[in-house]
């Protein structure tokens, strides 16, 4: 059996009632502006302390506008600091006199600018010998350390600079290098560094190179990943990404979860290659330098506090 029809002056009945009701709701909450305007506008002028209600809506757009600010700071620190933000890269050797090199290896890594001509990283990217047990062993029983080359690698500019370390932490995995003087440091901004102590809990950004060349040919078109891909550890690569304008780093974030000592432990990704590079807080100020993560545990990305790393600071400008 069919529905019976419902007339059409039945629909207009209710389209026009509907749109009688919204007029009426939207001129009573027109009075309504109308009245909080004519009484909180006298107390302000008045000095009247606001009142409660009043205080919340301020808390709640402080908090909004907070909250815009920490989402948009990887955005913000990436793009302002982005090339003062150096991709590092050596080759060395570890041996003993008029013997053969029992270790020639490379090292990448990721360094940022903190001082006129002055760049932090790792002690295990300056060194990279440091922490490493086949190393060790060697030069305790003799053998000698050195690099062979080190250089740093700056978004937009086609050629490193030539790198040689400064001051080196004895105690904590920080190292400062001192670059030689050359024209693609000229106007590079200096990554402002924080005066106060982060507390758990607080939003980071770590920006640097994970998986070193290999992560930037990964990012690179097509037509360049196909032909670099299969000699990404390679110098020749890197100086041919520094010519395409491809020395590019990552961004990625999380929180700070515990702070001991002058370690700092939190959850933004990282891998190797992206040892040295600045850990920006919530006000786009670096807080620390990363280090190192642990295997199978995603919150554990290990950083070193700027605190440990303004003596060597001090001892580096010292040196001039």
């Amino acid at each position: 059996m069919a529905e019976p029809e419902i007339p059409q002056e039945s629909n207009e009945v209710c389209e026009s009632w509907q749109q009688m009701v919204q007029a009426v709701l939207a001129f009573v909450l027109l009075l309504g502006a109308a009245a909080m305007f004519h009484y909180f506008a006298p107390m302000a002028v008045l000095g009247v302390p606001p009142s409660d209600l009043q205080q919340q809506v301020h808390e709640l757009t402080a908090q909004v506008d907070l909250l815009k600010q920490q989402q948009a700071m990887p955005a913000v620190v990436l793009n302002r600091y982005r090339n003062s933000i150096g991709y590092i890269y050596g080759v060395y050797q570890v041996g003993f006199a008029n013997q053969r090199p029992a270790i020639r290896a490379r090292v990448s890594g990721t360094g940022f600018l903190v001082a006129d001509g002055l760049i932090a990283t790792n002690r295990h990217v300056a060194e990279p010998w440091y922490g490493d047990q086949e190393s060790e062993d060697l030069i305790r029983r003799g053998a000698n350390a050195m690099l062979e080359n080190l250089v740093v690698f700056f978004p937009g500019s086609p050629t490193p600079v030539r790198l040689s370390p400064s001051a080196v932490s004895s105690s904590s995995d920080l190292a400062v290098l001192r670059a030689e003087d050359a024209p693609q440091l000229r106007g590079l901004a200096v990554l402002p560094l924080a005066k106060n102590a982060s507390s758990p809990g607080e939003l980071v950004t770590v920006i640097g190179y994970p998986m070193g060349i290999a992560g930037m040919v990964a990012k690179s078109p097509t037509g360049i990943y196909q032909r670099l891909a299969y000699r990404h550890n390679d110098i020749t690569a890197a100086s041919e990404l520094a010519a395409l304008s491809l020395i590019r780093p990552s961004a990625t974030c999380g929180h700070l979860g515990d702070v001991v000592g002058d370690k700092l432990i939190y959850d933004a990704p990282t891998a190797h290659g992206g040892s040295g590079g600045p850990v920006f807080n919530a006000k786009g100020e670096v807080i620390g330098i990363n280090s190192a993560y642990m295997d199978g545990f995603s919150g554990g990305t290990l950083g070193v506090s700027i605190e440990a790393l303004r003596p060597l600071m001090a001892a580096a400008q010292g040196q001039k």
